[in-house]
């Protein structure tokens, strides 16, 4: 045997990185609380997890899926990877508190995704980190 607890499965490794943010986030147990970096690579894998269980989970790419579509409604022409160069801008300048930083890794794995090239790289990369876990 070569695994702590065996296979997780996506829809295990969606509910995981769901408590672990929960829960991780806000700390107060024997463990710090997680950090800006963690909080980030955590979201975009959480945003992985949630694309490839469905069910349930098909609540979130939906949700930040129709976000994607209404900024694309408001400003004609923008491109995919431009939301996703301007969540990065974001993700990088404004100050966030780590919640903010995890959900907002969570949607710019989707715009990611869609973006192409280095954007579609970082997001493919992301799944299949996602799919060696679980």
């Amino acid at each position: 045997m070569n695994t702590l607890f065996g296979n997780l499965g996506v829809v295990g490794l969606a509910v995981v990185m769901t408590a672990l943010l929960l829960f991780g986030i806000k700390g107060g147990g024997k463990i710090k609380p997680l950090g800006w970096w963690p909080c980030l690579i955590g979201g975009m894998l959480a945003g992985s997890a949630y694309a490839a269980a469905g069910g349930i989970f098909k609540i979130v790419p939906d949700l930040v899926g129709g976000l994607l579509g209404a900024a694309q409604g408001i400003i004609p022409g923008v491109t995919p990877p431009a939301i996703a160069l301007v969540i990065a801008i974001i993700i990088g300048f404004r100050p966030m508190t780590t919640k903010q930083v995890a959900i907002t890794g969570i949607i710019f794995f989707y715009a990611a995704t869609g973006a192409g090239g280095v954007w579609g790289q970082v997001a493919d990369a992301i799944t299949k980190l996602g799919a060696q876990v679980a």
